[in-house]
């Protein structure tokens, strides 16, 4: 369905993208730097990143890379928690621009109230938020490691900002839990709906369906596998299932189609898109690198406080 070689740069010839990909080898070495990228940037991103994965798969590496610079391909949240784990290296977006909606779906305020309500409540927020919200926050979680990090916590109570569908998710896998859900959401996940799910298994009946938990209970239900991006890289790649329908942004279709070039991948919908993550291109990677564009700056008191809840996934997580 999405064939293009390069999504983010329709108009660069193949000869232009062997030069810009030149350039960028050329910079890196020039700058010490690494560039990281999530599986939801353009193929031809991905395809010259030094490390691809998931928020969680890039915050651990974020915290061993020797470089001194960070060139992280993604949205803003993105290269925050990656300037607040590494303070003393220059991090830098290839677009200041790209951002993500559900980052910003929770409030300091509504955090105070729940903190005031209920006495043993952990504040547990999704890595895919807003450096504000990590510093009222217990402890961070990602798609990969939130059940896991939910069940090693004390607390009974569980405020989990800011995506509710992951948070039901959650709550479902940890029943001894009672949880408090926010109202925010992932837009492009939260579009998807049972009846795009079920034309596309009628379309493909020999398929598995395998799909991000942002999306909403009544699509999970349908799932063979719910899991996050690298989750249902490692599930295709493990099952012997010839076929499969893929529910999350359809940018993870190149590792998925890299890792296995015998299987055959279908978006379930063609609206899995996050045109935020379409704005990081070569010629913006290249612009960034040569001028050292966009870094990201983040004040050392918020710094401190997002720090905390970063490193105690870092820790829980391990």
């Amino acid at each position: 369905m999405y064939e293009k070689i390069f999504q983010g740069n329709i108009n660069v010839h193949e000869g232009d993208y062997m030069d810009i990909k030149a350039r960028i080898l050329e910079l890196k070495k020039e700058k010490n730097a690494v560039i990281l990228a999530h599986y939801y940037v353009p193929d031809e991103v991905q395809e010259i990143a030094d490390y691809i994965g998931d928020s969680f798969y890039l915050s651990k590496i974020a915290t061993g890379v020797e470089a001194d610079v960070i060139v992280f391909c993604g949205v803003s949240f993105m290269g925050e928690s990656a300037k607040i784990l590494n303070p003393n290296k220059l991090v830098i977006m290839p677009d200041a621009t790209a951002d993500c909606a559900m980052a910003h779906m929770a409030t300091v305020d509504r955090i105070k109230k729940v903190r005031e309500e209920y006495e043993d409540v952990a504040v547990v927020c999704y890595i895919n938020s807003i450096a504000e919200l990590k510093v009222h926050s217990d402890v961070c979680v990602t798609s990969a490691n939130a059940v896991k990090i939910v069940q090693a916590l004390p607390n009974k109570n569980i405020y989990f900002i800011p995506d509710v569908n992951l948070a039901k998710h959650v709550s479902d896998k940890v029943p001894d839990k009672h949880f408090i859900f926010n109202e925010g959401f992932c837009p492009i996940h939260h579009k998807l709906t049972k009846e795009e799910v079920l034309r596309a298994k009628e379309l493909h009946p020999d398929a598995e369906f395998l799909v991000h938990p942002e999306c909403q209970s009544d699509v999970l239900v349908y799932a063979d596998y719910v899991g996050s991006t690298s989750g249902i890289i490692d599930y295709a790649t493990a099952s012997d299932c010839k076929e499969f329908v893929i529910g999350t942004e359809e940018g993870v279709l190149y590792e998925l189609r890299k890792k296995n070039p015998n299987k055959n991948f279908y978006v379930v919908s063609d609206h899995m898109i996050c045109q935020d993550m379409k704005k990081i291109t070569l010629d913006k990677i290249q612009k960034s690198l040569e001028n050292m564009e966009n870094q990201v700056e983040v004040n050392e008191k918020v710094r401190e406080g997002a720090n905390h809840s970063l490193n105690r996934m870092l820790e829980l997580g391990k």
